[in-house]
C-alpha cells in the first residue's frame, strides 16, 4: 500500500470577498502525479498554498506526510515552484548556479553558506536538467523555457519526495510547454517523486498525469483519468466529446 503523502479533510478557505474553497477532501499517495485543473477563480492556487501554509485554512484540515500542515517542519521533503516567477530583468544579479543554490541555502541555519558538497549537488542537478552549460549566465538573460528549468532545478536540488508546481507552463510557448510536461513526467517515473501540478491545460494534462483533481471551489472530481472518462457526472458537466479529449485514454 503506497504511503499517504497529502490528505485534506473538509478543507475550507475564504478571503474577505467570500469563500474560495469549501469541503475539500482527498488524499495523494506516494508516486501519484495529480493534475489540478478547473476554471479561473476555482481555487487551484489557493489549494496548494493552503497545503504549504501560505494561506490560512479556515475549516477542516490538511496533512503532509502524516503531519498536520499547520505544524509541518520537514520542508526539505517538498519542492515548490510558485506561480509567475518570471524574471524579466536582464540585470537580475544572480547566476543560474546561484539561483539553484538558493534551494539549499533556504534550509540552512545562519551563517548560510554552500559547502563543497552543496556545490556538487547544484552541478549534478544542472547536468540532469540539461542546463549546466549556462550555469554562469544571469537568470534574467534566459528564455522563458530556460528560466523554468532553472526554477525547477531549484525546487529539485534537495531531492524532494513531493513536488508542487503552480501553473509552471503559463508563459511558455507550446513546444517548450510540451517538453516541460515530458520532463515532469520523467521525474515522476524515474525518481518516484510525487507530483501535484496546477494547470490551465485541461486538454493536455491527461497525456502526462495519472490522476485528475477538478476544482470549482468544491471538489467536483478526484481520481484516475480512466474513471474520469467513464463518469456519467463528468459527461453531464463537460459533454462526452470534451470529456474524451481531456482523458486521452481513447
Amino acid at each position: 500500500m503506497p504511503a499517504e503523502i497529502v490528505a485534506t479533510e473538509r478543507l475550507g478557505c475564504w478571503y474577505r470577498e467570500g469563500c474560495v474553497l469549501e469541503d475539500i477532501s482527498f488524499s495523494v499517495n506516494a508516486g501519484d502525479y495529480v493534475g489540478i485543473v478547473g476554471p479561473n477563480g476555482s481555487g487551484k492556487s489557493t489549494l496548494v498554498q493552503a497545503l504549504l501554509g501560505l494561506v490560512t485554512i479556515r475549516s477542516g484540515s490538511a496533512r503532509l506526510f502524516g503531519e498536520p500542515s499547520d505544524g509541518f517542519s520537514q520542508w526539505s521533503r517538498i519542492g515548490y515552484l510558485p506561480q509567475s516567477l518570471h524574471l524579466k530583468n536582464p540585470n537580475f544579479p544572480a547566476t543560474v548556479a546561484e539561483t539553484v543554490g538558493l534551494g539549499l541555502l533556504s534550509l540552512k541555519n545562519f551563517p548560510r553558506r554552500l559547502t563543497r558538497i552543496d556545490r556538487e549537488l547544484v552541478d549534478e542537478i544542472l547536468v540532469s536538467m540539461g542546463i549546466y552549460d549556462i550555469k554562469t549566465k544571469l537568470i534574467g538573460e534566459l528564455s522563458g523555457g530556460q528560466q523554468q528549468r532553472v526554477l525547477l532545478a531549484r525546487a529539485l536540488v534537495n531531492n524532494p519526495e513531493l513536488l508542487i508546481l503552480d501553473e509552471p507552463t503559463a508563459a511558455l510557448d507550446p513546444e517548450t510547454r510540451e517538453r516541460f510536461y515530458q520532463m515532469i513526467a520523467e521525474i515522476n517515473r524515474a525518481r518516484g517523486v510525487t507530483v501535484m501540478l496546477v494547470t490551465h491545460d485541461t486538454g493536455v494534462i491527461g497525456q502526462h498525469a495519472s490522476k485528475m483533481l477538478y476544482l470549482d471551489k468544491r471538489l467536483l472530481f478526484f481520481g484516475s483519468f480512466e474513471d474520469f472518462c467513464h463518469s456519467p457526472e463528468m459527461s453531464s458537466l463537460f459533454g462526452e466529446h470534451s470529456q474524451h479529449l481531456m482523458c486521452h485514454r481513447h
